[in-house]
């Protein structure tokens, strides 16, 4: 990609995928960079692409938005299809094959999909070009993952509840915003179970917060 090219694009985050025992805890910051430049403080990183399953991006932001409603529409035609909804893997694997497909122009994104289906809980980490790899703890993609993962990996243990791993995923995204030029203004997160499919609110992220301050 040409540099003017790649100044232009929207870049910079971290974003947070975390597998509990009854579910899974996804998070991403809300900053979108061009180079040096805050270009929006209200940047969507996190997406709803199945009844229980969420994708969360890291890269520019106008292929992700594209690849966001794409696989939301094949997976609305899935359903159609097969009667029956996608599990984890069906969709991280058409995603990962979509990127494949288009690896000599890449979409400029990396991945996180992950939620909750009949075999349980589950979270894929995609790649640029289509490689996908299951992860089975935690995960964090970026600019600002190298500080996240100093939160999550002196912090998770094994068999967290999904309330406990939300506190963990915003205390890892807001050590990256501390750290990270291209990350910041403001956490989204949200928690999968089989019963539901939540988007915690602006106030309660800041209740956790607000536990770290004292």
């Amino acid at each position: 990609m040409p540099e003017m090219l790649q100044d232009k694009v929207y870049k910079g985050t971290t974003t947070v995928g975390i597998v509990c025992r009854d579910g899974v805890v996804m998070a991403t910051e809300k900053r979108a960079t061009m180079g040096h430049f805050i270009a929006s403080k209200r940047a969507r990183k996190i997406y709803q692409v199945s009844d229980r399953v969420a994708m969360t991006t890291a890269g520019s932001v106008g292929d992700a938005q594209f690849l966001a409603r794409l696989i939301k529409v094949e997976m609305n035609l899935y359903e159609a299809q097969k009667e029956k909804r996608p599990t984890v893997k069906a969709i991280a694997t058409m995603t990962s094959n979509l990127l494949n497909s288009t690896r000599y122009f890449p979409y400029l994104v990396q991945l996180l999909i992950g939620g909750v289906d009949e075999t349980g809980a589950s979270v894929f980490s995609i790649d640029p070009i289509g490689g996908a790899i299951e992860e089975t703890d935690i995960v964090a993609t970026g600019s600002g993952s190298p500080m996240a993962y100093g939160v999550l990996e002196d912090a998770y243990t094994e068999g967290l509840t999904v309330d406990e791993a939300v506190e963990l995923a915003v205390r890892a995204i807001n050590s990256a915003m501390k750290r990270d030029s291209a990350s910041g203004d403001g956490i989204d997160v949200v928690k999968i179970t089989p019963e539901m499919y939540y988007e915690l609110k602006k106030e309660e992220v800041e209740q956790i917060l607000s536990k770290f301050r004292k």
